[in-house]
């Protein structure tokens, strides 16, 4: 398992150096202070506060009610990640919300129960709140969504990219409109063109005048090959370096633990455990 581990936080740690150019290597997940501040936290929260969240209410009825507690408590775990650094703020998708709720329920009830400690992180929502289905617009993209036409990955091949936009939900109507409350698919189509293009929604309308949404499609399937192809080449020169990913999640991780280590030391002092 750990070796199954390491691999797997090789293959992430590619795609985030592919996204951030900076020398300094940024926090590594292999630190041990998460997941012992995850406990302590677990036994602040309780049981219907975690079964109520939307994400394990999903997530347990496409599994038929089989969830583990692992997945039950993931999030105590999410927030665990946060307060281990007393982050201020947190950039997040709309869907995590619930869960950066329960990241600042957490901060404030530690801080009521053991003094001024955490600082109650906000959110900062990104300017493309939530990146719908291909096949669903209803629900969210997700890359564990058993239909492989449902999302898009970085590493997708060009061909693949325009497969899946060519197999994209949209309507009957082929005029090229943003009304996300009666057009979901269409309109989950603008929001991509318009965040992989800097354009805003109105903008992206206004250029696909006369365009029927089966040529729209493929313009939105161009316009993210084109935006992938600099961060896939890079992908691809990382995974090729693996001595290079290895230096830099080991010292990600030295960095990491180096902050982490005395806010836990600090919380265990607080709650009595030193």
């Amino acid at each position: 398992m750990a070796l199954l581990s390491m691999r797997k936080a090789r293959g992430c740690w590619s795609f985030i150096r592919a996204f951030h150019k900076e020398p300094e290597p940024a926090p590594a997940p292999q630190v041990s202070e998460h997941t012992q501040l995850n406990w302590i936290l677990t036994c602040m929260v309780r049981l219907p506060r975690l079964q109520h969240l939307h994400q394990w209410k999903a997530k347990t009825a496409k599994q038929k009610h089989d969830g583990t507690v692992g997945l039950l408590t993931y999030p105590v775990l999410q927030a665990a990640d946060v307060l281990s650094y007393k982050s201020t703020h947190v950039p997040v998708g709309e869907d995590q919300i619930q869960h950066m709720e329960l990241v600042q329920d957490l901060a404030q009830g530690f801080n009521k129960k053991y003094g001024e400690f955490f600082p109650v992180p906000k959110s900062i929502l990104t300017s493309m709140k939530k990146v719908k289905s291909l096949r669903d617009p209803s629900s969210k993209m997700s890359k564990s969504d058993p239909d492989k036409l449902a999302t898009i990955r970085i590493t997708d091949s060009p061909e693949e990219i325009v497969q899946k936009f060519r197999k994209a939900v949209t309507d009957f109507t082929s005029e090229v409109t943003y009304e996300p409350a009666s057009r979901e698919g269409v309109s989950n189509m603008v929001s991509i063109h318009a965040a992989v293009t800097g354009l805003t929604t109105e903008e992206v309308v206004r250029r696909s005048t006369g365009i029927d949404t089966a040529r729209y499609k493929l313009v939105v399937a161009d316009a993210v090959i084109e935006k992938f192809a600099p961060i896939k080449n890079e992908i691809e020169k990382l995974k090729m370096d693996k001595a290079y990913l290895e230096k830099v999640l080991q010292a990600g991780s030295a960095k990491a633990k180096e902050l982490a280590y005395p806010v836990l030391q600090e919380v265990k002092k607080l709650v009595g455990i030193l």
